[in-house]
């Protein structure tokens, strides 16, 4: 959505999608905004309970008929399990997900990790189309007056035809661009905490080609999960730049990781936002 500044300020019931790698401050300013009179809508919340919430539990159901004494209480019906999703936790998303390589550390094979990858991208996409109608929820229903589309760090890989057309057409796009020294802490806590993430298909096959070339491994079976997705995040988070950065250009507007670090209100952000506008403005003249 493209506005003068003046415009967005006048703008009565505002939304906006947040773009950005994770760890840039959305989720953050979100819950900052949400204090107010804002809507959060998490796109990797609604991903983990509306889409991919039969299949977390059947793949935690899966792990517990490995344990005699539970697998008999679940035939049984003694018991029962349920997924905890929250906004703050997604770790059954993360857990479902899981990372490429050797089963005895807790890899999975190839195929199933694809089909999984595959899964998220399907339920990520349905998330975001959902945008609209939650738009339309957060005031009639809930009576807020402004919505935030938290988006996850992957929508810039998803190459779903229309999609950036339709969110730009019912928010406004902001990216949150990382600095030089942003862009290494996020490394670095990526190394430290390595975590499950989504990659395009041929960016995977060519990254994995690379890894295992490298080291001269014969076996995906013989990657070390963690040590494959500490090696591969760089390449990731330099490959999705690019990309955010044409969503920007091309439907939105880009502020820094350490403006919105300095955001500590809703008149704060309005202000930030305003002043995104008016710099592409002047950028374009």
């Amino acid at each position: 959505m493209r506005l003068s500044a003046s415009q967005f300020r006048a703008w009565e019931h505002k939304s906006i999608t947040l773009l950005g790698m994770s760890g840039v401050g959305k989720t953050r300013l979100a819950h900052l905004l949400r204090q107010g009179d804002w809507f959060h809508f998490s796109a990797d919340y609604r991903i983990g309970t509306r889409y991919l919430g039969e299949a977390i539990l059947d793949n935690i159901k899966l792990q517990a008929m490995q344990i005699p004494f539970l697998r008999d209480l679940l035939r049984s019906d003694s018991i029962y399990i349920s997924n905890n999703i929250t906004v703050d936790n997604l770790r059954p998303v993360s857990s479902f997900m899981g990372k490429l390589g050797n089963p005895e550390q807790g890899g999975l094979a190839l195929p199933e990790f694809k089909r999984r990858q595959a899964l998220h991208h399907t339920a990520e996409v349905a998330a975001l189309q959902d945008v609209p109608a939650f738009i339309d929820k957060a005031q009639s229903i809930y009576g807020y007056s402004h919505f935030v589309n938290d988006a996850g760090g992957s929508l810039c890989e998803l190459d779903e035809p229309g999609l950036l057309e339709m969110l730009a057409a019912h928010t406004l796009l902001l990216y949150i661009r990382a600095s030089d020294s942003d862009e290494q802490a996020l490394i670095r806590r990526a190394a430290a905490d390595p975590k499950p993430l989504y990659y395009r298909d041929t960016f995977l096959d060519e990254q994995l080609n690379h890894y295992m070339a490298e080291r001269n491994i014969g076996y995906v079976a013989q990657i070390d999960p963690d040590h494959f997705v500490r090696w591969v995040f760089p390449h990731l988070f330099y490959a999705r730049i690019p990309r955010y950065e044409m969503i920007a250009r091309d439907y939105g507007y880009c502020v820094t990781a350490a403006e919105i670090a300095a955001v500590n209100s809703e008149a704060d952000f309005i202000e930030l936002v305003a002043q995104a506008i008016e710099r592409q403005s002047q950028e374009h003249l």
